[in-house]
C-alpha cells in the first residue's frame, strides 16, 4: 500500500488543518508580551490583570465544549472555518478596541477559537491519515502549536524593538497600533495567518469518515481514492469504516455510556488532566519568574522564553519523526521518566543548590531537559491518542469531553501554581509535579493499548469489545 499513497496530497491536508494549531500557539503565547503595556494603559489592578490573562482560557473552555458537537453535526471542515472566523474577529478586535471591556471580549472570542481547533484540527488529521503515518501526521498539529509559541515570542520581540526605535508611520491609527500602543499590533498580527487559514480551508475536502457517517459514501470514496491513489484501497477503507458503523445502532449519548467506550473516555479525561499537573504549563507560563527567583537576570527573561520555545519546537520535530516507529507508549515511558528526573533535579536545586553556591545556569539546563522530555512524550502523544481512541460516530463528542478536562486542568494549574510556589516552596512544587508523573505512566502502561500501526477501525473494535 505504501507505494500507492498520495503523500503530497495527504501532507497538504494535514498541514492545512495543523495551521489551526499555529493559531492556537500564537494566540496563547502572544499575551506574555502585552501584559505590562495593557496593565499600564488601562491602569489594571491585580484582579483585572489576572482576568486579562485568563479570559481567553474561559473562552477555550466554552469552545472545547461545543467543538465536538459542532464537528459531529456540521462536519470537521466547516467547524475549522468557524474557528478561522473567530481568530480573525478576535485579532482585529484586539487591534482596534476602544477600552478594556472590548479587549476582554475579543480575547474571549479568540479563546473560543483556541478551544475549537484544539479538538477539530487533530481530529480531522487523524481521520484523513493512513494508518502507518497517522502518528506523525497528527503530531504536525502539536508541532504547529510550538511554532506558534515561538512565532509569538519572536513577533513580540521584533515589534517591541521596532516601536522603541523612534520611527513614526505618519498615519495616526497605524502609529497608534504599531508604535505608541504596540501591544495592539502584537495581538492583531494573528489576523494574517487566520485569514490565510480561512481561505485555504476551501481547498481541502471534508473528512471521508465523517461523510461515511452521514451516508455520503460517494463523496467519501472519491476523497479516499485521491488519498490512496487506488480504487481497491479506497474501497477497502470505505467498507471497513462502514462495517464498524453498521454494527452500532445506538444514539451518540447511549454509545458514549457503553462500558468499553465509557472506559476509553474516562482514561482520556485522566491523561488529559494529569498531563497538566505534571508541570507542563507551569514551566511554560511561570518559567521566567522562576528563573528570576533563582538569580538569573530578569532582563534576559525574553531570551530564556525564546530558548525554551526553540527547544520545544525542535524536540517536537524529533517526536514527529519517531512517533510511528517507536510507538506512543514507549515515548511516554522514556519521556515521562526523563521528566521525573528533571523535576527532581529542579526541586533538589531549590532545596540545596542555592545554599551551596551552585550556579543558577544549572537550573536553566534542568528546565531545558524537562522541556525536551515533555515535548518528545506527552505533548506529542496526547493529541494523537485522543484523536484516535474513540469511535468515528462519537469522536468529536468524546474528544470534547477529554479536551474539556484538559482545559480545566490548564486553568487549575494556572491558578494554583503561584499559590504552590509560595506555600509549598519551589522545591515542594516541582517534587509534587514529579510525583504526579507516576500515575500517568501507570495509566498508559496498564489501560491504554499501543495504537501505532492500527487503523482507527481496529482501535474502535478494541474499545467496543472491552467490557
Amino acid at each position: 500500500m505504501k507505494s500507492t499513497i498520495n503523500f503530497g496530497y495527504l501532507i497538504f491536508l494535514s498541514v492545512v488543518a495543523a495551521l489551526g494549531g499555529f493559531l492556537f500557539g500564537y494566540d496563547t503565547a502572544v499575551i506574555s508580551g502585552t501584559i505590562a503595556q495593557v496593565t499600564h494603559l488601562f491602569q489594571l489592578d491585580t484582579l483585572q490583570q489576572g482576568w486579562y490573562v485568563g479570559c481567553a482560557l474561559v473562552g477555550s473552555i466554552v469552545g472545547v465544549l461545543f467543538a465536538g458537537i459542532l464537528s459531529d453535526k456540521l462536519g470537521r471542515r466547516l467547524t475549522m472555518l468557524i474557528a478561522a472566523v473567530l481568530f480573525s474577529t478576535s485579532a482585529l478586535g484586539c487591534a482596534v478596541c476602544l477600552d478594556f471591556t472590548q479587549l476582554v471580549v475579543c480575547r474571549i472570542i479568540g479563546g473560543i477559537g483556541i478551544g475549537v481547533v484544539s479538538i477539530v484540527s487533530p481530529l480531522y488529521i487523524s481521520e484523513i491519515a493512513v494508518t502507518q503515518y497517522r502518528g506523525r501526521l497528527v503530531s504536525l498539529y502539536q508541532l504547529a502549536v510550538t511554532v506558534g509559541f515561538l512565532g509569538a515570542y519572536l513577533v513580540n520581540y521584533q515589534l517591541l524593538a521596532w516601536s522603541e526605535s523612534g520611527g513614526q508611520l505618519g498615519v495616526f491609527w497605524l502609529n497608534k497600533i504599531f508604535i505608541s500602543e504596540v501591544w495592539r499590533a502584537m495581538l492583531g498580527m494573528a489576523v494574517l495567518p487566520a485569514i490565510f487559514f480561512f481561505i485555504i480551508i476551501f481547498f481541502i475536502p471534508e473528512s471521508p469518515r465523517w461523510l461515511i457517517v452521514k451516508g455520503q459514501e460517494q463523496k467519501a470514496g472519491d476523497i479516499l481514492q485521491k488519498i490512496y491513489n487506488s480504487v481497491v484501497e479506497a474501497t477497502n477503507q470505505l467498507n471497513e469504516t462502514k462495517s464498524v458503523l453498521t454494527s452500532v445502532d445506538k444514539s451518540n449519548w447511549s454509545m458514549l455510556l457503553q462500558p468499553g467506550i465509557l472506559k476509553a473516555v474516562i482514561i482520556g479525561v485522566c491523561i488529559a488532566i494529569l498531563g497538566q499537573f505534571m508541570g507542563v504549563n507551569a514551566v511554560l507560563y511561570y518559567g521566567p519568574s522562576i528563573f528570576e527567583k533563582a538569580g538569573l537576570s530578569g532582563g534576559d527573561s525574553l531570551f530564556y522564553q525564546v530558548l525554551v520555545g526553540l527547544v520545544n519546537t525542535l524536540t517536537t520535530v524529533l517526536a514527529l519523526i519517531i512517533i510511528d516507529r517507536v510507538g506512543r507508549k514507549k515515548l511516554v515511558y522514556y519521556g515521562v521518566s526523563g521528566m521525573i528526573v528533571a523535576l527532581v533535579l529542579i526541586g533538589s536545586y531549590f532545596l540545596f543548590g542555592e545554599s551551596r553556591g551552585i550556579s543558577s545556569l544549572f537550573l536553566l539546563v534542568f528546565f531545558l531537559f524537562y522541556i525536551f522530555c515533555c515535548a518528545i512524550s506527552i505533548c506529542a502523544v496526547v493529541f494523537v491518542l485522543l484523536s484516535e481512541m474513540y469511535p468515528t460516530k462519537i469522536r468529536g463528542l468524546a474528544m470534547s469531553i477529554a479536551g474539556f478536562a484538559l482545559w480545566i486542568g490548564t486553568y487549575l494549574i494556572g491558578q494554583l501554581t503561584p499559590w504552590m510556589l509560595q506555600n509549598l516552596t519551589p522545591a515542594g512544587t516541582f517534587l509534587l509535579f514529579a510525583a504526579m508523573c507516576i500515575p500517568y505512566i501507570l495509566i498508559v502502561w496498564k489501560l491504554i493499548p499501543e495504537t501505532a500501526g492500527k487503523s482507527l477501525e481496529e482501535i474502535e473494535r478494541y474499545w467496543t469489545r472491552s467490557e
